[in-house]
């Protein structure tokens, strides 16, 4: 019945396509998500294809947005073209990976552990596709049957510290907070970082922080619950927040506007993540930045050269995946110098030793 659903699916796609004259626009997919124009194409002559399927709008403001672009950037760099699924229900991980291999695109591209079990399976049935994971589990490849999948793991812990740090010197009632989509691997290493580096710098700078326990939406597009939840923190004494949650955050972002519009200023704030979203909201104090584009552009070198599969690709701050993002003029000049301080021990190894 999958193979089935995924085979009208494939039709859908193709009659789409034709309907725009052989255009771009995903199954699905919202904004303005459609192929790229190829920048020079591969060394031998063939114009590959990637495509990413997703379930969070590429137009959320965040973790969908993100990932998006960061699939752009690679094809802009290396010629490739892309197209987008997004905003897919869980159910239909499997049949929109199987819509794309039917398609003939050369590499699939999901941004999250969320989508494992549906990778595996169409890996196993589509030996000749590559198939990219973000954030997928550091054992994933080597349960691939044809070893034609990749995990690209940014470090959880780093990009928690990045915000805790931030969080645990602009805290002013000691209590912050997390709000997190699935209760995944990624997201929980994420929350620990960042719990423990905010204890720690609180610490450091003669404060007790406490992390409230961390909230789950269960899912990446409930902006509701965001609003939902960041009231029900606000009201704990929470007033800085971080979150892993992409819509969900926005909604958090939105009641914590709100309720600093309703105070006459801004008291409680927010370190977005993996973009940096500065500006975006007058709470964004800050962001923890993720460069997936050059995690991704690694998946195509390795596609064209023909050694793509079996590994794990890590990225940290070291090799320059994870950054910070600007700072808001919220953020007084004596913390941000504390904050690069930090910062700076996060680079060279010393940070919590």
């Amino acid at each position: 019945m999958k193979k089935i659903f995924a085979l009208i699916l494939t039709l859908a796609m193709v009659l789409s396509l034709a309907a725009c004259g052989g255009g771009n626009s995903g199954s699905g997919s919202s904004g303005d998500g459609g192929a790229t124009p190829p920048a020079g194409g591969s060394s031998d002559g063939k114009t590959y294809k990637v495509a990413m399927i997703c379930d969070s709008s590429i137009s959320d403001g965040g973790w969908g947005m993100a990932c998006y672009n960061a699939m752009v950037d690679a094809a802009a760099k290396y010629g490739w073209e892309t197209e987008v699924s997004d905003s897919i229900a869980q159910s239909a991980y499997y049949e929109s990976i199987v819509a794309f291999c039917d398609l003939g695109y050369d590499l699939i591209y999901a941004p999250g552990n969320q989508y494992t079990d549906a990778i595996l399976q169409a890996a196993e049935e589509y030996p000749d596709i590559a198939f990219a994971l973000l954030n997928g589990g550091a054992d994933t490849p080597a349960k691939a049957a044809n070893s034609n999948v990749t995990s690209l793991l940014p470090d959880s812990q780093q990009v928690g510290w990045i915000a805790g740090i931030l969080a645990g010197l602009m805290t002013e009632t000691g209590k912050v907070a997390f709000i997190g989509g699935m209760e995944i691997d990624t997201t929980k290493g994420k929350y620990a970082g960042f719990v423990e580096s905010a204890e720690y710098v609180g610490q450091q700078e003669g404060k007790t922080v406490e992390a409230l326990d961390v909230v789950y939406s269960g899912d990446f597009s409930a902006s509701d619950k965001g609003i939902e939840f960041a009231k029900a923190m606000m009201d704990q004494g929470a007033d800085v927040f971080f979150g892993d949650a992409s819509a969900v955050d926005s909604g958090a972002r939105q009641a914590i506007d709100e309720a600093n519009a309703a105070a006459g200023s801004v008291k409680v704030y927010d370190i977005a993540q993996p973009g940096d979203f500065l500006g975006q909201n007058e709470c964004i104090i800050g962001s923890q930045v993720t460069d997936n584009s050059g995690l991704v552009g690694l998946c195509m070198e390795a596609v064209e050269n023909g050694t793509f599969g079996g590994e794990t690709i890590f990225g940290t701050m070291q090799n320059g995946v994870l950054s910070c993002g600007k700072l808001s003029d919220l953020v007084p000049a004596d913390v941000q110098e504390k904050y690069n301080s930090y910062i700076s021990q996060v680079m060279d190894g010393t940070f919590m030793q």
